[in-house]
């Protein structure tokens, strides 16, 4: 049985300790949305550290286990030092599609949705992407970076799509799920 693999990935406008009441924000938003759709329906698991609670780290110094090493994509070019760094990142596994789909469009994550704008940059670059994975597998920082990069010199193809252009485990292109 395939699940869906999903990586999102944005450009804040303030590194991670800005001290500003929009980074706190954005912070306090995090910590109601990701409980919540820990619990949805569908939502397998999501790539957590394995020692969270190191001070002085960045994303890129801690270990993620089977999750692989932090990866960024290319076109990220802020920092990389606990000062600097200002992105946000996600790798997740779901079920399947629709289960994802209501997931990040629902609940607590539907109302940052319609913040995002405050907090992220417009990169011209995709915000998230997606592909199946065979059941057992752990997908990677690297994969997810891999298929959100391709996905943007490509467009939606079987190994990268996106929720609006998605495609089946089989491969075969599937009706908009959003």
């Amino acid at each position: 049985m395939a699940h869906l693999a999903l990586y999102t990935f944005g450009v804040l406008k303030a590194p991670l300790t800005d001290p500003a009441p929009l980074v706190r924000e954005f912070h306090a938003r995090g910590a109601d949305v990701y409980p919540q759709i820990a619990r949805h329906p569908g939502y397998l698991a999501h790539a957590e550290p394995a020692d969270p609670g190191r001070d002085g780290t960045t994303l890129f110094d801690l270990d993620w286990g089977a999750w692989g090493t932090f990866a960024v994509p290319a076109w990220y070019d802020r920092g990389r030092t606990p000062r600097t760094t200002a992105l946000a990142a996600t790798l997740s596994l779901w079920t399947d599609l629709p289960s994802a789909v209501d997931g990040v469009y629902s609940g607590h994550h539907r109302a940052a949705l319609t913040r995002r704008h405050d907090w992220f940059e417009r990169t011209g670059h995709p915000t998230h992407v997606c592909w199946w994975v065979t059941d057992g597998t752990t997908p990677t920082w690297a994969d997810g970076v891999r298929g959100l990069e391709d996905l943007h010199a490509h467009g939606s193809a079987r190994h990268a799509f996106t929720f609006r252009r998605p495609s089946t485990p089989e491969g075969a292109p599937s009706s908009a799920a959003t």
